[in-house]
């Protein structure tokens, strides 16, 4: 492939001042939420003893898979040699970091004590995963600045072994960085929703399909800017192929893991519940995440004409985030809220809500929250598209 130029966006149209506005706006809001939860303390919120992790979790839980996804790009083109992917490394970087802050400052802003943050940084635990994902969350972002550097800088990008040795560091750190955030869950051996190793590689299915859906819907996005066409028939069609191939894993593992606990008796009762008498949690699994987020769109991709045009690729890319948000919030919120099985095999007669089904109904507050950390991301790439050459000016097949 030929030399790419790059370049930084200068028009300034009242669509990109609007974004930039109304992602500024849905932000501070997320403030003004974090300190009615902080000064009121959670009782403010749908979360209490039992669901200790509410809607902000799902959305930071749901930013940080899709932030290791949105390096596909990258990775691609450095590690597999796919030039044609390269145009789109740089973004694919951003876009990374920022879905990785933008997660992360929902889930420093939902400890209930900020200002103890600095304690979770200096004292840690080596038994405990949360532990590990601290480093692997600095680490990754120390690693995709890295990465941006070497293929921004003029001078260490005449050194191609450099970008590769950093490519390489790159891809194998997002690996490890999805494995430990599904790990937290598939290591909790508490809770029969969580309990099995195969959470891992469900998560990393997860993040190739979200990073791949954001960044169709950021390339979306300039293009109306910037009246560009920076996806081309070619790029538009393995983007299709490859959320299509993504979408299929993520519905792989998820019914190996619930075929896995249909094989296993003790874990019938948290099946049953999240899938068939679970009130609202079985409604998010068939019709968000199966029907609207997977079974849908695979079909939209699949129509022999429309499946192949880009805004077919951007609905349905909006359809599997759509479906993604719905799995997180049944693997999170329905994992919490089936009751722990302290003493199996004996009837449980507290009055302290053992042996019930938790309730949980999230507060404007806790939407508030967890939709700014989305703006965040948002906002942090339109900045920096304006700032930096990010965006390549002119792609051939």
């Amino acid at each position: 492939m030929a030399r790419i130029a790059y370049h930084k966006i200068e028009r300034q149209d009242r669509l990109y001042g609007g974004l930039l506005v109304l992602n500024a706006a849905v932000i501070l809001a997320g403030l003004g939420a974090a300190f009615v939860m902080e000064h009121h303390g959670h009782i403010v919120t749908g979360m209490n003893n039992q669901i200790v992790w509410g809607l902000p979790h799902v959305f930071a839980v749901f930013l940080i898979v899709a932030a290791s996804g949105a390096l596909n790009m990258a990775s691609l083109s450095t590690v597999f040699g796919r030039a044609e992917y390269k145009p789109f490394a740089r973004l694919s970087g951003l876009l990374a970091m920022a879905l990785l802050v933008g997660g992360l400052s929902v889930l420093v802003l939902d400890l209930g004590r900020p200002d103890r943050l600095i304690v979770a940084m200096t004292t840690y635990n080596f038994k405990s995963i949360f532990a590990w994902n601290i480093f692997l969350y600095v680490g990754f972002l120390a690693v995709v600045a890295a990465y941006l550097f070497a293929m921004m800088d003029r001078v260490v990008a005449r050194s191609p072994d450099t970008g590769k040795v950093i490519g390489w560091t790159a891809f194998v750190w997002r690996l490890v960085l999805t494995t430990g955030t599904g790990s937290i869950f598939g290591w909790l051996v508490a809770r029969e929703a969580y309990d099995a190793a195969i959470m891992a590689p469900l998560f990393i299915a997860a993040s190739l399909l979200y990073g791949l859906a954001f960044t169709v819907l950021v390339l979306a996005t300039v293009d109306r800017l910037e009246s560009r066409n920076l996806v081309t028939d070619a790029m538009a069609g393995r983007f299709r192929g490859l959320l299509a191939i993504f979408a299929l894993a993520v519905l792989y593992f998820t019914a190996l893991h619930h075929l896995t606990n249909l094989y296993a008796s003790e874990h019938h009762g948290i099946l049953r519940f999240l899938l068939l008498d679970g009130g609202v949690y079985p409604a998010l699994f068939w019709v968000g995440q199966i029907m609207i987020g997977s079974v849908v769109p695979l079909a939209i991709l699949a129509a022999p004409r429309y499946g192949r045009s880009r805004s077919a690729i951007v609905i349905t890319s909006v359809l599997f985030l759509i479906g993604g948000l719905a799995q997180m919030y049944v693997i999170i919120i329905g994992g919490q809220a089936y009751p722990l099985n302290l003493f199996p095999g004996m009837e449980v007669t507290s009055s302290f809500f053992d042996g019930q089904v938790a309730r949980y109904t999230a507060s404007l507050p806790e939407f508030l929250l967890g939709l700014s950390g989305l703006s965040i991301a948002i906002l942090l790439t339109a900045v920096a598209f304006r700032v930096l050459p990010f965006l390549p000016s002119q792609i051939r097949d």
